[in-house]
Formats: structure tokens, C-alpha cells, sequence
């Protein structure tokens, strides 16, 4: 996972509130066994409506998501935000964001931001007038600017060092590669080994 600090750019409106897993992607993408190659099915029914957001030439080269409360519900498919990020985006923001979204966005490098539902109104209503509107995610300081809006928001902070840092699960585990080691080197014989 690469490190991330900011992503600066515009912003798709998309605002509408409780999108779920299977309306990021649908089930009959999920016969991939890659993790890349998913945008082509983010949103693939709306998108099959010429009139929808995303398929509007002015919202093109979008880095940030803008949506509605309680994004990314329903199921655990963690090929929601894999398609979301392959599509482009480095950040969703909303009003609200599920739990387990939420969490598979971080394991990947994509920030999911959560601002006061008046904030998220305020930065859908700038890009909708503007679409070349530029807004900022700031982690290191956790502020969100744009038209009319500075807002801070809160992520813990061992989330926000690990995706500055770009430690997915795995590069997570493997900087405590020497302590393994160790405990490896001193289980007994007849135990497996994990090195």
C-alpha cells in the first residue's frame, strides 16, 4: 500500500445516502480473483443511466467521493473499496460511513471521512455549481478544506499512522520481523516454523 497524506483534487457528488456494497459493485464482478481490475464495476447499473453523475464528462478525473449517510452498508465486501480506489478515488467522504467499509478503506490506503452532514452538504453544493472545485483531505493535520469549508475529523491515531506510513496488514506485521524471529528461533524443534 502506498502512503498517503493528502489527496487534493475534485470531487464527484454523488450524495446519496444509504449506498451499499452490492450498488458499489455488484455480486457478479466478484468472480475476479485479483484485487485490481474492480472500477469498471464501481456503480455498473447506475451507471448504465447516460444521466448519472459519474457518467457526466465535468466530474471526470475525480479523486474524492462525495455521498450521502451511511455509505458503504450492508455486506463486508471489502471489493467495494478496491473498486472505488481502482476507479481513481483516494478518498470517500460522508456523513456517515459503515464500520466494516470504513475499516477495509484503511487496510487499502483509502481515506473514508466522516464531516458533519452540514460540511458534506456544503462541499456536494460547491462541486455541483463548480465542478473543477479542488477540495483537500489533509491527514496529517485531519482537516478537510474546501468552498466555505474547514472542518476537522477524527480518525485514531494508529489508523492515520499506518496509512501515512502505507502499512497494510502484512508490512504492518513484517516490521517486527526481527522480534519473530527471535520467538521463532526459540520454540522448540517439534513445533512448526513459521520462518
Amino acid at each position: 500500500m502506498q502512503p498517503v497524506e493528502r489527496v487534493v483534487g475534485k470531487a464527484l457528488p454523488l450524495g446519496w445516502s444509504d449506498v451499499d456494497t452490492d450498488q458499489i459493485v455488484p455480486s457478479d464482478a466478484l468472480k475476479r480473483i485479483e484485487r485490481t481490475g474492480f472500477g469498471q464495476f464501481l456503480f455498473s447499473q447506475w451507471r448504465e443511466d447516460p444521466e448519472f453523475v459519474m457518467n457526466k464528462a465535468e466530474h471526470e478525473g475525480a479523486v474524492i467521493l462525495i455521498a450521502g449517510e451511511n455509505f458503504g452498508s450492508g455486506s463486508s465486501r471489502e471489493h467495494a473499496p478496491w473498486a472505488i480506489q481502482d476507479y481513481g478515488f483516494g478518498a470517500v467522504i460522508a456523513p456517515s460511513l459503515a464500520d466494516i467499509f470504513k475499516n477495509n478503506c484503511s487496510k487499502i490506503g483509502l481515506l473514508a471521512i466522516e464531516l458533519p452532514e452540514e460540511a458534506v452538504e456544503k462541499l456536494l453544493e460547491a462541486v455541483r455549481e463548480d465542478p473543477a472545485t479542488e477540495i483537500t483531505v489533509e491527514l496529517t493535520e485531519r482537516v478537510v478544506t474546501g468552498p466555505n469549508v474547514y472542518e476537522t475529523f477524527e480518525m485514531d491515531d494508529f489508523t492515520r499512522q499506518r496509512l501515512m506510513e502505507g502499512h497494510d496488514d502484512i508490512s504492518l506485521t513484517l516490521t517486527h520481523e526481527d522480534d519473530l524471529e527471535a520467538f521463532e528461533g526459540g520454540r522448540p524443534s517439534y513445533l512448526p516454523k513459521v520462518f
